[in-house]
């Protein structure tokens, strides 16, 4: 397992008394790094996934009594896909408000709950990390200089998802992102907003595509596409909320990470 960046600083973090929030794309290691965060707590950590349903029913008497019962002897609490539970922010407020020692770690996909409704309870709570997907200083432990530029041409091409630097064939490779993109691309934006076309928003990335780097025309994008720049204003806006792409400047500029 490659050791990354997030890491040693997460691993400090929880000694103080907050919530840390860890966002970032699908599939780019959040879960991996908190079952090795969760290793050197052993048993004064507790895992709560948000996607399971018994998650839900245990935090949903918002009560100091109920919540001191669950984390008793506790010093670490993780939650992991923490936007499915229905007023995360206010249950874990009052968790780090009334529970001393206490950090709590929650996670998710997508910046729609975690940094809007879960943000606006815990003002002032808060550290926030994103994750990238593998960056060149984290593979660098683990390979020289040259086997660096021979493995250049490759990642430029297919990007640096943890799991598509374990894959050795170029169609197994393809067939990963494929994937990637057909089951989580816009599963976040689907699920939190009304989309209309859904291909709409895969054209307009393979256009960003294009002029990775570069400034962009809303207006231009819009023409091509056929829709308003409005339109294209919102669907830019969604796609960065869940770390698909990323803004740069007054002027929008746009990276478009690889998929």
């Amino acid at each position: 397992m490659l050791n990354r960046a997030l890491f040693n600083k997460m691993l400090s973090d929880c000694s103080r008394q907050k919530v840390s929030l860890l966002v970032g794309a699908r599939r780019v290691g959040k879960t991996e790094l908190l079952l090795k965060i969760k290793e050197h707590f052993s048993t004064d950590c507790i895992w709560l996934n948000g996607e399971d349903e018994d998650t839900e029913l245990i935090l949903k008497e918002r009560t100091v009594a109920n919540y001191t019962r669950l984390l008793m002897g506790k010093k670490l609490l993780i939650i992991d896909e923490a936007q499915y539970i229905p007023d995360i922010g206010r249950k874990v407020k009052l968790m780090i408000d009334e529970i001393k020692p206490l950090h709590i770690i929650i996670t998710g996909s997508s910046s729609f709950d975690l940094q809007q409704t879960a943000g606006e309870p815990l003002v002032g709570r808060t550290l926030t990390n994103i994750m990238y997907p593998v960056a060149q200083m984290e593979l660098a432990a683990t390979e020289n200089t040259l086997q660096t530029k021979q493995n250049l041409a490759d990642r430029l091409i297919f990007g640096s998802y943890p799991e598509i630097l374990s894959i050795s064939s170029i169609m197994e490779k393809q067939q990963y992102l494929k994937e990637l993109v057909n089951t989580y691309l816009l599963k976040d934006i689907l699920a939190f907003e009304d989309i209309r076309n859904p291909q709409k928003m895969k054209d307009l990335l393979m256009l960003l595509a294009l002029q990775v780097g570069k400034e962009v025309s809303l207006e231009e994008l819009g023409r091509n596409l056929g829709i308003s720049k409005n339109t294209v204003e919102r669907y830019l806006d969604l796609l960065s909320k869940v770390f698909v792409i990323y803004k740069r400047g007054a002027i929008v500029k746009t990276f478009v990470r690889k998929l």
